[in-house]
């Protein structure tokens, strides 16, 4: 009896009743110049069909080369992931037939991965540590991209036809794939989330990647099977095929415990297969029967020679490691003057490195941290998507501050000139005129605006002149009121003491 049900049991019941067992193929592009096994460039973004060559097509006549980088950021990786290094290793082929390779065959390698045996150490957030042990990390080349034309949500499902898009094929990967991880518990979709963010962090620090989950930089297979609370053998496992963000991973993997947990308590069969994850509606869908290995026909690639590694190469490609994350984290908090509770608010919230390159771009660390973790994150917590994902850029963040240091705008200015850029009405500047948002500086109007406030709370204004000058404040915000947010209030304040005749 297979699977035949679409409900889903409630987290906590999945969880008192089974243990959840995990596994993650984690596919990361490599920004290498050009492809894995051509000379063809590795961009993205180019007109369709136009950054490839015969050898990507798989053209009668050809002969793929080794990309040198690629072979070197690929051992970078590995000894990140704390991975012994193969002397030697061979490149197969990985038999299947799909639109978006045009070969019917995918060179990566099987037996022999360059990169073995690591680990990886995953800190959560509160401060519990889970070392994953990674079986492999080896190197492949991507497929290329189908775009699903004339259905509703843009997903093959619904289509009227498919185009594909064979510039992504022969980009370089490097495919990371964990070991079964077990006692995560009810914190396995949190650790999920946690480690392909860590993964993220390495390959973008290393610079071997850019790392951009949007682009399909770094993209997650998600493995997951469940054992009866007692036992020890593992369930049947689904995988959730190309999860490209962080919040789609954990949610991904929690749906995917609550709904193995349904079939199971069902009295039915999960059934082994891939599944296609939809952010919309927070839930999987049925791909395909999972191929095991011996489907794909794996053969060597006789087009090309072993990759042998010296130890001196290996050491060489060592030393060019640049620190490891959690130094970089270390140096940074202590750059920037963050608390231990303020930047462990920016780690959770996943914006360190926006904020990093937001103080590059010109800003103070307090304005960065004021603006990721306050603005953009309230509107990434609007949309459910992650805050880096709102469209907000470090250059915005820099120049709509220069705006409210100039005292052009304020802050509550600042933040409806941020809805003008994003609505597309131009620059912060071009939004300011066009909506009127500039700060009314000007005596005369704000003198007028303070008159009315002063007279329509005659009581405050006898506590200003009795001495409780903090009672200014009810006119400030009267006055505020009154023009819309457009006050420069330091100034209004400044107007209403020697309105009143008092000292400030």
């Amino acid at each position: 009896m297979t699977a035949v049900t679409d409900e889903i049991l409630s987290f906590d019941e999945a969880m008192e009743k089974y243990d959840p067992v995990l596994g993650f193929e984690v596919h990361v592009e490599l920004n290498t110049k050009t492809k894995m096994f051509s000379a063809a460039p590795n961009i993205f973004g180019d007109e369709p069909n136009t950054a490839v060559s015969p050898v990507d097509l798989g053209l009668p006549g050809v002969l793929p080369v080794v990309n040198k980088a690629a072979v070197e950021y690929s051992i970078m990786i590995g000894l990140a992931l704390n991975c012994k290094i193969a002397e030697s290793c061979f490149f197969a082929r990985k038999n299947y037939f799909y639109p978006d390779t045009p070969k019917n065959f995918q060179t990566s390698q099987y037996e022999d991965p360059i990169c073995y045996d690591g680990y990886l150490d995953i800190e959560l957030e509160d401060g519990e540590v889970f070392r994953v042990e990674i079986e492999r990390a080896h190197m492949e080349e991507d497929a290329g991209k189908l775009t699903h034309m004339g259905g509703a949500t843009g997903r093959i499902q619904g289509a009227e036809y498919s185009l594909v898009d064979y510039n992504r094929a022969g980009v370089p990967l490097v495919e990371i794939v964990t070991k079964p991880i077990v006692g995560a518990g009810s914190r396995a979709p949190e650790l999920a989330k946690a480690y392909v963010a860590a993964i993220r962090e390495i390959v973008k620090n290393l610079g071997v990647s850019d790392a951009r989950m949007e682009r399909g930089n770094v993209r997650c297979d998600a493995n997951v099977s469940l054992m009866p609370k007692g036992t020890t053998t593992f369930g049947t496992r689904s995988e959730t095929k190309n999860v490209n963000s962080l919040r789609s991973v954990e949610r991904a993997v929690r749906f995917e415990i609550q709904r193995h947990a349904a079939v199971l308590d069902s009295g039915a069969k999960v059934t082994q297969e891939t599944r296609h994850w939809h952010e919309d509606t927070r839930s999987t869908t049925s791909g395909r029967p999972k191929s095991d290995a011996d489907d794909y026909r794996y053969f060597p690639e006789p087009d090309l020679v072993p990759v042998v590694t010296t130890p001196e190469w290996i050491e060489e490609l060592r030393s060019r490691l640049p620190e490891p994350p959690a130094e970089r984290r270390k140096k940074l908090k202590a750059a920037w003057g963050y608390s231990d509770a303020e930047f462990r608010d920016v780690l959770n919230a996943g914006v360190m490195d926006a904020i990093e390159e937001t103080i590059a771009a010109g800003a103070s660390a307090a304005v960065a941290r004021k603006w990721w973790m306050g603005e953009i994150s309230r509107r990434a917590k609007e949309a459910e998507v992650d805050p880096v994902d709102v469209g907000v850029t470090p250059e915005l963040i820099v120049e709509l501050d220069k705006l409210v240091q100039a005292g052009k705008i304020n802050d509550k200015l600042a933040r409806q000139v941020l809805d003008g850029v994003l609505a597309g009405e131009g620059t912060p500047e071009a939004v300011i005129a066009k909506r009127g948002l500039a700060v009314v500086s000007d005596d005369g109007p704000l003198l007028e605006a303070i008159d009315a406030a002063l007279a329509a709370q005659p009581d405050v204004a006898e506590k200003i002149r009795g001495g409780k000058v903090q009672a200014a404040g009810a006119i400030v915000g009267g006055v505020m009121k009154a023009t819309r947010g457009q006050a420069d209030a330091g100034r209004v304040r400044e107007l209403i003491f020697e309105r009143l005749g008092v000292q400030g």
